[in-house]
């Protein structure tokens, strides 16, 4: 998407929702007065329009990395690389969400009230996510990596105070499994996140990023379940058994 200052910030929205974030960062209403160019909104702002471009070019030019092939990573940069990267997202896009969300459902929830089932559903998927991610990162991916590291260095498989590794493994898919039906009652509830014909541009974004975040959760959930859980389980059982 190229980013100008000649299409209306209403229209910028409309063509990709990932402007939203952006435009709220920078304090600018791209709902009820979307009609406006960047440039007219800057101007009644008194901002500098380059660095909101900047930020809007950086959030609609995201990479494309469907050719990686992640079943030939070591271990360690797997779990990195969930960390950094969708973990990241997770933490940043439950913050936006929650804000659009919670004014979707404040100003139409009395009118459509599974706006607030789906509010409060985010929210405690949120807080759950937040407390599986902290898990990972403090004791199963350290292990992980801790794993990679004695193989790497030929040594023997470290013994994990949690017995095995397929301990914690279990629980984080119990705890994926959970979060994945409960986005999927969301969904339920939203047509699948396609908002009605006479919906805002506020409750647009919020199912557009909504659809974004359980697409990356997809993504997310099988790098863990499909090739990193897999892998460290099958590290643990060689190297213990050489």
């Amino acid at each position: 998407m190229e980013i100008t200052s000649a299409p209306t910030i209403g229209e910028m929205v409309a063509e990709n929702y990932r402007t939203a974030p952006v435009f709220k960062k920078y304090g600018i209403d791209f709902c009820c007065k979307g009609g406006r160019t960047i440039e007219d909104a800057c101007a009644s702002k008194g901002i500098d329009p380059q660095p909101l471009i900047t930020d809007l070019e950086a959030a609609t030019n995201l990479s494309d990395d469907r050719a990686v092939d992640y079943a030939t990573w070591k271990l360690d940069r797997l779990a990195n690389h969930i960390e950094d990267v969708h973990h990241t997202y997770v933490v940043e896009a439950s913050e936006q969400l929650k804000q659009f969300l919670d004014k979707v459902a404040k100003v139409h929830g009395e009118g459509h009230p599974y706006l607030i089932d789906i509010r409060n559903m985010f929210f405690e998927s949120a807080g759950n996510l937040a407390q599986h991610m902290k898990k990972e990162e403090s004791i199963l991916f350290p292990f992980i990596k801790k794993m990679q590291m004695a193989k790497d260095a030929g040594e023997p498989m470290p013994q994990p105070s949690f017995g095995t590794v397929e301990n914690p493994i279990a629980m984080m898919k119990v705890e994926h499994e959970n979060e994945g039906e409960r986005f999927e009652a969301m969904s339920v509830l939203t047509d699948g996140f396609n908002p009605p014909e006479y919906a805002c541009n506020t409750w647009r974004v919020s199912y557009s990023l909504l659809k974004e975040f359980v697409d990356d959760l997809h993504k997310h959930i099988h790098l863990e379940n499909n090739i990193l859980f897999p892998k460290a389980l099958e590290m643990e059982a060689t190297g213990r058994t050489v």
